[in-house]
């Protein structure tokens, strides 16, 4: 199991246990991390699921696919190192990463 951390926007910390394969999004659904609305369920068909990956973790996470950078156009307050957690993978090397959900979604 990989544990990741959702900072809510309010400063609440969610530590979760995570299965390899799964999404960062479908952990927080399963988690009930406020602030995930995922409406789309992982398709990349919207920008509800919006994080802010921690700056430590940014090289290690990825850049965003062409799809994923253009449904962030859709997203609240994009920063240099936000993605949609339907698009991050969880693997063994993610173990330990932390996220910030954004004050609202797109």
């Amino acid at each position: 199991m990989t544990k990741l951390t959702y900072i809510a926007f309010d400063g609440t910390r969610f530590d979760v246990e995570a299965e390899n394969g799964s999404t960062v999004m479908e952990n927080a659904i399963r988690n009930a991390v406020p602030g995930i609305e995922a409406e789309c369920g992982g398709a990349c068909a919207c920008a509800t699921c919006h994080v802010y990956v921690d700056p430590e973790w940014t090289g290690v996470v990825g850049e965003p696919e062409a799809m994923e950078e253009d449904m962030l156009d859709f997203a609240y307050d994009v920063q240099p190192n936000s993605r949609l957690s339907c698009q991050i993978k969880v693997r063994d090397d993610l173990d330990g990463l932390v996220v910030r959900v954004p004050e609202r979604q797109g």
